[in-house]
């Protein structure tokens, strides 16, 4: 039964990482790639959604945020990183706290927050990351437009 439940998360999860080009972004600060994700929760296959948690739902959306370090080497490894944000209307105002919670697959860690969407209007992103207790924590922001399929 775990290994089923992990192989659809894993499932589920490529499967973010496989939308269109908007959905998989990534900021680089330093030796640290910071990945970032939104997609509607309808994506997420069912048994996923309800061993974790995660209402599906054409007005809701899931953000998932990772942290990679690159090594002298070339490679990258994940890091644990905690993440706290808000999402808003472009200019900042009405703003909503994103609740992030710890999510990992194998040997990777990851902060998912589910959220409702706007629908057909641009939401702002505004997020605190920090893989490195010792810095200041990496602020990264985005735009991202959602639509729901009725």
């Amino acid at each position: 039964m775990m290994r089923h439940s992990l192989t659809a998360l894993m499932l589920g999860l490529l499967l973010l990482a496989a939308v269109p080009a908007q959905a998989q972004q990534f900021e680089q600060v330093g030796d640290y790639q910071i990945h970032y994700s939104a997609v509607n929760t309808s994506f997420l296959p069912a048994s996923v959604a309800r061993e974790h948690g995660i209402q599906r739902s054409q007005a809701m959306a899931l953000l998932n945020v990772s942290v990679m370090e690159r090594l002298e080497d070339g490679s990258t490894r994940p890091v644990i990183a905690s993440v706290d944000g808000r999402s808003g209307t472009l200019d900042g105002s009405d703003g909503s706290p994103l609740a992030f919670r710890s999510l990992r697959i194998n040997d990777t860690p990851s902060q998912v927050a589910v959220f409702r969407i706007r629908e057909d209007e641009p939401m702002r992103f505004d997020l605190r990351v920090r893989y490195d207790r010792n810095a200041e924590p990496a602020e990264v922001s985005f735009i991202q437009r959602f639509y729901i399929d009725r």
